[in-house]
């Protein structure tokens, strides 16, 4: 079982956040509805596991801190409002961190802007919300931005475009973890239109 961590602050964006930890969550029952092991186990971490309160108002309690969660396999970032963990050195410092103890780190929206800060996209293609391209391009000269892609995947390092993309870049790395055949059915049981290209429709 791999161990999907997603990453909480204040001023999230909440479908950054809820539609990975639908994907990866919905995955894992219809896999034991199959009698299956189920492939995945999601948490929650905040830097203090201080409550934070979502861009749209909705509080929510992680389950770990940066100090006390256990071992991660896959490690989500979302987007937002993200001047808060971008301008936290302490975080910066862990997440770069992150890069040898951690398989797989992938950002959702402006998440991306969080992974350059630490350095985890220096000298790779990556994407974010459409809105943001231009400035994700104008701050890390080091990485290469492009548009009109719904997610890039760069085996550790994977950037999603913004918001719904999430959901397409989680059902690939479903596919990638655990087999296109539960992706299917993953995407089927939330009766979510998954876009498998990585080009933005």
């Amino acid at each position: 079982m791999k161990t999907v961590g997603i990453f909480l602050f204040n001023n999230i964006e909440l479908l950054d956040f809820a539609g990975p930890y639908e994907v990866f969550t919905t995955a894992s029952r219809v896999a034991e509805r199959n009698q299956q092991n189920p492939p995945f186990k999601v948490i929650t971490l905040s830097k203090n596991r201080n409550p934070v309160i979502a861009r749209a108002g909705l509080p929510l309690q992680a389950d770990f801190s940066l100090k006390d969660h256990p071992p991660i396999d896959l490690l989500l970032i979302p987007g937002g409002v993200v001047d808060e963990p971008l301008n936290d050195a302490s975080f910066i410092a862990w997440l770069a961190a992150q890069r040898i103890k951690t398989p797989y780190i992938g950002s959702i929206c402006t998440g991306a802007f969080i992974l350059a800060k630490a350095g985890l996209l220096n000298g790779l293609e990556a994407t974010t919300h459409w809105e943001d391209i231009e400035q994700l391009s104008a701050c890390f000269p080091a990485v290469k931005v492009l548009s009109q892609r719904r997610f890039i995947d760069h085996d550790h390092t994977i950037t999603s475009a913004g918001i719904a993309a999430g959901i397409d870049m989680s059902l690939h790395l479903v596919a990638k973890l655990s087999g296109p055949a539960l992706a299917e059915k993953t995407a089927k049981q939330m009766e979510y239109p998954w876009q498998r290209a990585s080009e933005r429709k």
